[in-house]
């Protein structure tokens, strides 16, 4: 299986551990959990990619719209971490008709923990953690009241808050099993696939047999 590895948070080469360094290095950010993307995808490939997470202490999810929305199908999975610290955050893409009808559209789900960066990536905002978006989203007195969307993930509802993003995409932030949840679309408009009822399940708790494989996603790839 081909897998390819980068930067987290800015998707540069990385550097492995050597004897004078105990952690992956990228020459733009430092120290960084690695982030391993595999370069197709099936069945096979997600079961592989998911074996890293039964090794960590902290499980980290791969949210993946189940059931898939009608023409949509999983375009790609990736993981950031190492042996050494176990699994940080996942990724997850999804590609399928745009939902007013305009094209194509792409959707990747991410779950991280704190101070991995991944999610703020591929949303294009600053920083690594978007705690203070959420914070400017509710404190604005003449912004939009109450959460931009809602789906669930895990059997729970999870509010999801619209932030700002390059033009070329949406992204939504939110919290769910203790960790940051992203889900990032492009084109922008097909941000509303956040709209169609979406249900995530958690693929290392189990990967349905039904799930449908596509092409994989340049955005996952960053080659978008």
């Amino acid at each position: 299986m081909g897998v390819t590895v980068s930067c987290p948070r800015c998707a540069a080469q990385v550097r492995k551990p050597d004897l004078m360094h105990t952690a992956w290095r990228c020459d733009n950010c430092g120290e960084v959990p690695p982030f391993h993307v595999a370069e197709h995808i099936s069945a096979e490939i997600v079961e592989s990619m998911l074996r890293p997470v039964a090794r960590s202490a902290d499980r980290v999810p791969f949210w993946c719209p189940w059931p898939l929305p009608a023409g949509w199908m999983v375009t790609g999975v990736g993981w950031a971490g190492d042996d050494r610290a176990g699994v940080r955050a996942s990724a997850v893409s999804c590609s399928g008709p745009e939902p007013l009808g305009g094209g194509p559209a792409d959707v990747v789900l991410i779950a991280e923990q704190p101070g991995v960066g991944l999610g703020t990536r591929f949303a294009g905002i600053p920083g690594i953690d978007p705690g203070y978006l959420i914070a400017e989203a509710l404190a604005d007195p003449n912004g939009h009241q109450g959460p931009h969307a809602k789906i669930k993930a895990a059997g729970h509802p999870t509010p999801l808050w619209c932030v700002k993003s390059p033009e070329d995409r949406s992204a939504y932030v939110s919290e769910a099993k203790g960790m940051w949840l992203y889900a990032v679309a492009w084109p922008a408009s097909a941000g509303y696939f956040l709209a169609e009822h979406v249900v995530l399940h958690d693929l290392s708790e189990g990967v349905p047999p039904e799930l449908v494989y596509g092409a994989p996603s340049p955005y996952l790839q960053g080659r978008a």
